[in-house]
């Protein structure tokens, strides 16, 4: 399997939730992972589905309920009617006002078992099928009425079922968060990812040679230092692609790329787009609530 992508969502703190309506999607990008939530509607292809440690081929449709942190990807062929929907919304809605009052209860719950990913009975994932076409056209305030009907369905129907064993871990897909070590490089990675950074520097950082310190990261993360450098600078890439009106080369140069031509190319060796690429298609499919 492909090396675990670390993903940053379009989300910001002023909203409710996004909304991507993808048409004729493609299904070319890496298993990743991201801290937000995730509600994912696949219409008109089959393929297979990856959720944690789960693998499990699907049919025609899927409707699928993704926690924070949990790795995904879906793979199938494309044709004409291909449609995916992907709901995004915060993972810190759980500890929110309202999930903390007795009628989100069964929502709240609902946010916890997705930790290891939920699959839905065909009945309620055809409930919500025309919900969810309707909330990708709607507008103003009762987009959140809608939003919430749509999770509270979710939350009350019947024959829900976890993807993930129940031994699956998703620590360990950040484990630089279990090491005060890694959490030190990783820090100063999120804090310095503009400059040149130097495998020195980090290793150096923590008081290690240069080749103890490669093998000591990959380790633990899973991943080369540089893989894992280049994957936080991308992602920043991808924010600042939807979010401001920078050119490529300005926005490749804040990101610690200083090489348009090997940014371009990493950029889309990630997202399976050049930067001008991805951008046009995230402004077509993207809705903010």
């Amino acid at each position: 399997m492909s090396a675990i992508v670390r993903e940053i969502t379009p989300l910001k703190s002023e909203d409710l939730f996004i909304l991507l309506n993808n048409k004729k999607a493609k299904f070319d990008y890496q298993i990743h992972f991201h801290s937000d939530y995730e509600l994912n509607m696949i219409c008109n292809t089959s393929g297979r589905r990856i959720v944690g440690d789960s693998v499990e081929e699907f049919n025609d449709f899927d409707v699928i309920l993704i926690g924070s942190n949990l790795p995904h990807v879906w793979k199938a062929p494309t044709n004409e009617e291909t449609h995916v929907i992907t709901i995004q919304f915060h993972d810190q809605i759980l500890n929110s006002f309202l999930m903390n009052k007795r009628v989100f209860t069964p929502v709240r719950d609902m946010l916890e078992r997705s930790q290891r990913g939920l699959d839905f009975s065909e009945e309620t994932k055809l409930r919500v099928r025309d919900k969810i076409f309707a909330l990708s056209q709607s507008h103003g305030f009762n987009t959140a009425l809608d939003f919430f009907s749509i999770l509270y369905e979710l939350a009350t129907s019947q024959g829900q079922r976890n993807l993930a064993s129940s031994t699956y871990d998703t620590s360990t897909v950040i484990k630089e968060s279990k090491s005060r070590r890694i959490a030190k490089v990783c820090s100063y990675i999120e804090e310095n990812f503009k400059e040149e950074i130097k495998l020195s520097d980090v290793s150096g950082l923590i008081g290690m040679s240069d080749s103890a310190f490669s093998h000591f990261f990959k380790k633990r993360t899973n991943r080369s230092f540089v893989s894992y450098l280049n994957d936080v600078r991308i992602g920043h890439a991808t924010k600042m692609l939807f979010e401001t009106t920078h050119s490529v080369s300005e926005i490749a140069y804040l990101c610690g790329f200083y090489n348009i031509s090997n940014f371009n190319r990493i950029f889309r060796k990630s997202k399976g787009q050049t930067p001008s690429e991805y951008r046009a298609s995230i402004q077509k499919v993207l809705t903010k609530f």
